[in-house]
């Protein structure tokens, strides 16, 4: 490994323990990793492997029985409710598997979001929005709102709004769960080439072994335990033209 980039995301022991019932459940047990800033890095396992509550206690969605989650200099796992939303507010983007579009708004409304809650100025957000919707290539469609689109147009939507606002970490569950396997490889894609063109940081779950290959750091999950980790020297970003309808300038 050739990657000198400092950490972004440090853990140390984290646990989770779920009560149901008079049953405990050990989602997490004892989970130690650092992801760099520039990687692409997959948590990958099995349903009921722990991988998706590992990625919301990075997140910040949900708070972790004990241990240590360092993000960016900051211990999240020590912050309150109010801290924890501004924390992601400038630090974070998510792309879900169900895409999570606000069906009242149209696609330039729905990727704006980011940057109404950061206090963007109106006219500067709506070029930020429409350059993005060009970029993941639905210039066209910026008056559509999610029931007139497709599911990978959607999803392209979803891409756009988790990063508008150049947020240095970006979480993605399970992005490709409900598209078809060419949709799949252009999300995919196009994720990839925006992570490394920025320098970013992409945590994507995943139970499928080529979206893994898209890692740079691969994470096997198993049992709330990780059972292997695999890091390989980070791809540069694609130097190749975007394809038609896309901007070059993000």
């Amino acid at each position: 490994m050739s990657n000198t980039n400092p950490p972004v995301i440090s853990v140390k022991n984290l646990k989770k323990v779920y009560t149901i019932g008079t049953e405990r459940v050990m989602a997490l047990n004892g989970v130690d990793l650092t992801i760099r800033r520039g990687e692409i890095c997959c948590l990958f396992g099995p349903s009921g492997s722990g991988k998706s509550t590992l990625l919301n206690m990075l997140a910040g969605l949900e708070k972790p029985t004990t241990g240590e989650i360092l993000i960016n200099g900051q211990r999240i796992d020590k912050m309150n409710e109010s801290q924890l939303a501004e924390f992601r507010r400038t630090n974070f983007g998510f792309v879900f598997q169900s895409y999570n579009l606000l069906p009242t708004l149209t696609a330039l409304e729905n990727v704006e979001m980011p940057l109404i809650f950061r206090g963007t100025d109106h006219a500067l957000r709506q070029k930020m929005a429409m350059q993005m919707l060009q970029y993941v290539g639905l210039k066209d469609r910026i008056r559509h709102k999610p029931t007139q689109m497709s599911g990978g147009q959607q999803q392209r939507v979803g891409i756009a709004r988790a990063f508008v606002a150049r947020p240095p970490i970006i979480f993605a569950d399970e992005p490709t769960g409900n598209l078809d396997t060419h949709t799949t490889f252009e999300v995919m894609d196009m994720m990839s080439r925006m992570v490394k063109k920025r320098n970013s940081t992409m945590i994507i779950v995943t139970h499928d072994n080529e979206i893994a290959e898209y890692g740079d750091h691969i994470i096997k999950i198993r049992d709330g335990r990780i059972i292997e980790e695999t890091r390989r020297d980070p791809q540069p970003p694609e130097l190749a033209v975007p394809a038609a309808g896309q901007a070059d300038s993000l």
